[in-house]
């Protein structure tokens, strides 16, 4: 097979795995195997959803370092609008489910749940560089493109926030999505990432 199919493949079938889960958590809700409140069983596994989306997005580049396989490289942007998706559809849910389309409570939400501005924050920032994420805005940004771009690291922190608020009473899962957070963070700082490639050749030893 010729390498553009290979990597049309490749692309198609992560495109596939990432809608995936929505597909199944729609389906649950269809037949009411969703438990008693569907909307926020979609809230709630939506924005977890995003979360992972975004981790896989942040490991894509120590894992190309690791491996030096050009397929990681090729669904970065994918996966960051993947993440953007999620983090949308994430919002609208809980703007239909929990606001029912009545923005005038949105005022009062704010005020007993900070932790809505946090996530407002973080899909601002995800709109920003999901936007900027193509070729033309690379040339134009230059030099600025790449600081920008590191500013994933920033709205990770802030999902990470939010999502602490909203699962305070159970922490374990919290800590699991953390701990990960934290090693993808790790891999970028530069002791670490200089020894990713040397890893690679230990291994062909």
């Amino acid at each position: 097979m010729a390498a553009p199919r290979v990597w049309l493949l490749w692309r198609l079938s992560v495109f596939l795995a990432a809608l995936a889960p929505l597909v199944f958590w729609g389906w649950q809700v269809a037949i009411n195997a969703a438990g008693p409140e569907p909307g926020n069983y979609l809230l709630l596994n939506i924005g977890i959803g995003g979360l992972w989306m975004l981790l896989l997005t942040l490991s894509l580049t120590p894992l190309t370092k690791l491996t030096r396989w050009k397929g990681f490289a090729l669904i970065r942007r994918q996966l960051g609008l993947w993440t953007l998706a999620y983090a949308t559809l994430h919002m609208l849910s809980y703007a239909l489910f929990i606001l029912g389309l009545n923005w005038a409570l949105l005022g009062s939400e704010l005020v007993k749940r900070p932790y809505i501005i946090v996530g407002m924050i973080a899909l601002i920032g995800l709109a920003v560089l999901g936007a900027t994420s193509n070729k033309w805005s690379m040339r134009r940004l230059g030099k600025r493109w790449k600081p920008l771009h590191k500013f994933a690291y920033i709205i990770l922190g802030l999902v990470l926030l939010h999502f602490f608020w909203v699962v305070r009473a159970d922490m374990q899962e919290w800590a699991m999505y953390a701990a990960i957070a934290a090693l993808v963070m790790a891999t970028r700082l530069p002791p670490v990432a200089r020894t990713l490639p040397r890893l690679r050749h230990l291994w062909r030893c």
